[in-house]
């Protein structure tokens, strides 16, 4: 697999030489492709496929980063004391900066909808890049041999499918949208462009995605390059999303008109893409879906398969087929590694800035592996009280944590559990993680201990998910390929579809289950599957631990319309607080509430700086 990226690198740069569309000003600013050399290069598919991974090298920046998103929804903190992500500065700006700025709160009374101007322009950025290659090769089509036809249109294809993944992103932020379908030569061509209404949107998407799925291979042969099941999983979640916006409506966006009808059709047609998807290609969930094994509380030399999927040494050569659809970064030297040790670790990995951490509220999500159900909540206790290393519940005392979903601990630390030290690419051996307990020494079982390093814990829990657990690469080296899509999404997204249309049924519960087992839970109870919503929520909860800093969740409560349920808000409410390990209230959230604010948090703002340049581009009506 190394040698495949380190190929697939140079290709990369090669391409980003030759396809230098900017990404730095705004979207009606870009730079003139008449400048490049057109007539020279494009003379073979070696020119063609150097183009092409010019544009997978772009359209990455938007998507392998994702898990920032995660910080709008329930269960994930984002670290920043001024509300703008700023601690991963440097790393973000050097693998492309669409991220930087946005505002990763749950609180829509930060406005966070209105700070995404970066990450807008970057998808047209990414767009012009596409389109670049789009057009281009289907000028080479006329003289191509029959199959060298073949391979330019396969091509075509996978420039397709990155397109259609882009408007997707940006019809779920911002519904209707400028639409750019060919090469912009001067900037008067778009100047004046419109937002496109999103029904027209999604029928393009729809295309694009149907044309990759017919020229795609049912397998790619080259780590990183798409194939059919890709093809067929986006356009599955394509007509899940817009089933789910004229399901529960989209008020917010003034010019759609929801239809149940069209929902139906739309769940329909999702199930059965999903469906095939999950049956023709041969896929498996990783390591079959086997749950491996938990090891003992404490102890991190054994840890669950789920934790393996997601380091690079274990989980990504995707043997099975789990990733569908993953975008791969080059390790080190490669000036293309990736940095989600630097996001998810803390300094006692390769002095890493844990700029995001789970909630506590998360460790409520993992089910009992004896039930199948529920456990007491974990109570946060000061740990002066002499009880609070063993009351029940206390969220200091290990055993709260003991007989839970698997993927509770390949997924999080908390008090007393152990991770793998890192420094100058080296294992330097097991740290214990005790909150607010930042480099200090501890004894356990007769054995002096340096405790894990972080200051940036917020409830008193860490990530160990995307963390590796050996040497050979510093925190923004690692070679990781970054899932945007999985296949038990595809497993979850199917079982929703299904249930929209026809309730619980064997096929899809069993699907669930499936997911469910990877964590060593037992099958769904018949209470569970007994009716739509009691199954909806068995499907939300498997969504919610299964894919957990993915950068789903924020997506699903918006769709779902399902901010207020989420949080237990209203308009005027209450505020909400987190509350840590130790009992302490930490953050609040939806302070006085109000209704333009619940407004904005379903839909985002069409950057001013746009306005200001394109009379024609109208605004969201909650940003009005």
């Amino acid at each position: 697999m190394n040698n495949i990226k380190s190929k697939l690198i140079s290709i990369f740069l090669l391409g980003a030489l030759f396809v230098s569309v900017s990404c730095h000003d705004d979207l009606l600013d870009q730079l003139s492709t008449t400048e490049m050399p057109g007539v020279e290069f494009w003379k073979t598919e070696e020119d063609a496929t150097t183009a092409l991974m010019g544009a997978y090298s772009h359209v990455r920046g938007l998507f392998h980063r994702d898990y920032y998103f995660d910080g709008q929804g329930d269960y994930v903190r984002i670290y920043d004391g001024s509300g703008i992500l700023s601690c991963s500065e440097t790393n973000i700006t050097r693998g492309g900066a669409a991220y930087y700025k946005g505002l990763y709160f749950p609180d829509p009374m930060w406005n966070f909808g209105s700070r995404f101007d970066n990450y807008f322009k970057y998808c047209y950025g990414g767009i012009h890049r596409v389109n670049y290659v789009i057009d281009n090769v289907e000028r080479m089509l006329p003289n191509a041999t029959s199959e060298s036809k073949k391979n330019l249109e396969t091509i075509i294809g996978e420039a397709k499918l990155l397109r259609g993944m882009i408007y997707f992103r940006l019809i779920s932020m911002w519904g209707d949208v400028p639409y750019i379908e060919h090469i912009v030569y001067d900037n008067s061509e778009v100047v004046n462009l419109s937002r496109m209404p999103i029904a027209q949107i999604k029928e393009k998407i729809m295309s694009d995605f149907t044309y990759a799925f017919n020229k795609l291979p049912d397998r790619s042969e080259i780590s990183g390059r798409a194939a059919k099941p890709a093809a067929l999983a986006f356009r599955g979640k394509l007509q899940l999303y817009w089933a789910s916006w004229n399901k529960y409506g989209w008020p917010e966006l003034s010019t759609f008109t929801p239809d149940p009808e069209e929902a139906k059709k739309a769940f329909s047609a999702a199930a059965e893409d999903f469906k095939h998807v999950i049956e023709d290609y041969g896929l498996n969930l990783f390591r079959n879906g086997e749950p491996g094994d938990w090891g003992t509380m404490g102890n991190a030399e054994v840890l669950p398969n789920y934790y393996y999927m997601f380091i690079p040494s274990t989980g990504n050569a995707n043997d099975g087929g789990e990733m569908i659809f993953y975008f791969t970064h080059g390790g080190v030297g490669s000036a293309q590694g990736d940095p989600y040790m630097r996001d998810f670790g803390g300094r006692s990995q390769e002095n890493s800035q844990c700029c995001l951490t789970p909630a506590m509220r998360l460790v409520n999500r993992y089910q009992s592996t004896k039930t199948g159900d529920f456990l007491p909540e974990v109570v946060g206790m000061n740990p002066s009280d002499p009880n609070a290393r063993t009351a029940e519940n206390s969220a200091l005392n290990p055993e709260s944590y003991a007989n839970r979903d698997y993927r509770m601990k390949a997924t999080m630390l908390w008090d007393y559990e152990m991770i793998m030290s890192l420094s100058s690419q080296k294992e330097t051996g097991y740290v214990p993680f005790i909150f607010k307990n930042w480099g200090g020494k501890v004894e356990i079982d007769g054995k002096e201990y340096t405790t894990y390093r972080t200051d940036r814990s917020v409830d008193g829990y860490v990530f160990r998910k995307f963390i590796r657990n050996y040497g050979g690469a510093g925190r923004d080296e690692g070679d990781m390929n970054w899932p945007v899509i999985r296949l038990a999404d595809v497993f979850l997204m199917y079982a929703e579809a299904d249930n929209e249309v026809n309730g619980p049924q064997p096929y899809a519960i069993d699907l669930v289950n499936r997911v469910r087992h990877r964590g060593n839970l037992p099958p769904l109870t018949a209470d569970k599957t007994a009716n739509y919503d009691a199954f909806f929520s068995a499907i939300e909860q498997e969504r919610i631990v299964e894919l957990v800093a993915e950068g789903q969740r924020s997506f699903d409560l918006r769709r779902w319309r399902a901010i207020e349920r989420a949080w237990g808000i209203y308009v005027g409410g209450p505020a909400v607080y987190n509350y840590d390990s130790h009992g302490a209230q930490r953050q609040g959230w939806f302070f006085g509430l109000s209704a333009l604010a619940l407004r904005q948090a379903y839909i985002f703002k069409i950057p001013q700086s746009e306005r200001d340049r394109n009379p024609n581009l109208t605004q969201n009506t909650p940003w009005l």
